[in-house]
């Protein structure tokens, strides 16, 4: 059993998630930063001095932060955004391998595709002989 899970977790395919879900959370802290630091004040002062982590009422005893969920919303729409961008870019990277590689065939001269029709074809009277 214990073989069985070491196979497991060894897999390309887990490590590859591993290390996505390590990066993902550093590219989280990089996110939060800018969305905290940089955009909410800006979007603060853009709207008379307004600090949305700050907006809350009360609600009985109950102290509900609405400005903490724009900001998180925010936050969300910036990482999705990224992650988009993200995509696309290696998307567009793949496209471009891939039309390189189509690209790159090479070209039969005439003597070359006689050649390769030779040998098909030996290959196949062997094939039907044996």
């Amino acid at each position: 059993m214990w073989k069985e899970f070491k196979e497991f977790a060894m897999r390309g395919n887990i490590v590859d998630l591993a290390i996505g879900v390590i990066i993902g959370g550093a590219f989280n802290k990089i996110v939060s930063s800018l969305v905290n630091d940089m955009i909410m004040p800006l979007l603060g002062l853009l709207l008379g001095g307004l600090d949305f982590s700050s907006l809350s009422f009360q609600f009985g005893k109950a102290n509900i932060k609405y400005g903490m969920f724009i900001q998180t919303i925010v936050d969300f729409l910036i990482v999705a955004f990224s992650i988009f961008l993200l995509v696309k870019g290696l998307n567009k990277l793949h496209q471009r391998k891939k039309q390189e590689k189509i690209e790159e065939q090479p070209v039969l001269s005439k003597q070359e595709e006689l050649l390769s029709e030779i040998r098909d074809l030996l290959k196949q009277q062997q094939r039907e002989r044996g």
